[in-house]
């Protein structure tokens, strides 16, 4: 008896690590490349312990087969890295945002290796991502993240086969809504862009023998940098509103 009971529970406790790691691989902070791949492990497979015994009534019975055995694993697998990635969508409004301010301000060409994006990307953008980052964690909204791990195996019951199409849309949704963010955050900077360069293309053809460039690459950045610092507490508890609504699917309401 005891030699059936313990294969079951290493694989009732492997889904869960499966649908947990997942998560742990893609979502902010968690997942960032700069932690070390023991650390995550290690996380995951301490979630997963915590989580075990929350979810295991709800896990499936094992298969006696191997396909179905491999079939288990990688539907939870799929779920844990769906889940994972809309929130690592949620990130990059930040991303496009930082963008968006960089060119504007004239710092488009200063670029910085981003670790919530895992390549370069204008200095702007890696900063506010790392900004991000550090308040989802000081105002404990990665307690939602945690919490979405408990509560997706109420909403993605295990041994069912994930709704692909439920997902894509979701996907698809969450990318335009952060794109959407994005834009509104840097709304600031758009229209400062648009103004400073229609006066700068006024001044160049009015006194044609003024050296425009010399003078407006400083202004540029100048008037950025007072910009962002002016508004900055403000996108940043913007974002972290869109943050928490955006994990709202994941979770079950009160």
């Amino acid at each position: 008896m005891l030699g059936e009971l313990i294969p079951a529970q290493i694989f009732a406790f492997m889904l869960v690590f499966a649908r947990v790691g997942g998560m742990v691989m893609l979502m902010p902070g968690f997942g960032e490349v700069a932690v070390p791949a023991w650390v995550r492990l290690g996380l995951a497979v301490t979630i997963s312990a915590v989580i075990f015994p929350l979810v295991g009534a709800s896990l499936p019975p094992m298969s006696a087969s191997t396909p179905g055995l491999a079939l288990a694993v990688g539907t939870e697998a799929m779920t844990g890295l769906f889940i994972g990635g809309v929130a690592r969508l949620l990130l990059s409004a930040l991303h496009v945002a930082g963008t968006i301010i960089a060119f504007q301000s004239g710092l488009a060409a200063a670029q910085g290796f981003d670790p919530a994006q895992q390549s370069q990307s204008a200095i702007v953008a890696t900063f506010m991502t790392l900004v991000g980052v550090n308040l989802i964690f000081a105002t404990n909204l990665h307690h939602l993240l945690l919490l979405a791990m408990v509560d997706s195996y109420a909403i993605f019951v295990p041994g069912n086969l994930p709704p692909v199409a439920q997902f894509s849309e979701l996907a698809v949704t969450t990318a335009a809504r952060s794109f959407a963010v994005g834009l509104q955050i840097a709304s600031p900077f758009l229209v400062f862009g648009l103004i400073f360069n229609v006066g700068l293309g006024l001044v160049a053809r009015l006194m044609p023998q003024l050296q425009v460039f010399f003078i407006a690459v400083p202004a540029q950045i100048l008037l950025g940098f007072m910009i962002l610092s002016a508004v900055f507490s403000s996108v940043m508890m913007w974002f972290l509103e869109y943050f928490e609504s955006g994990l709202s699917p994941f979770l079950i309401a009160p």
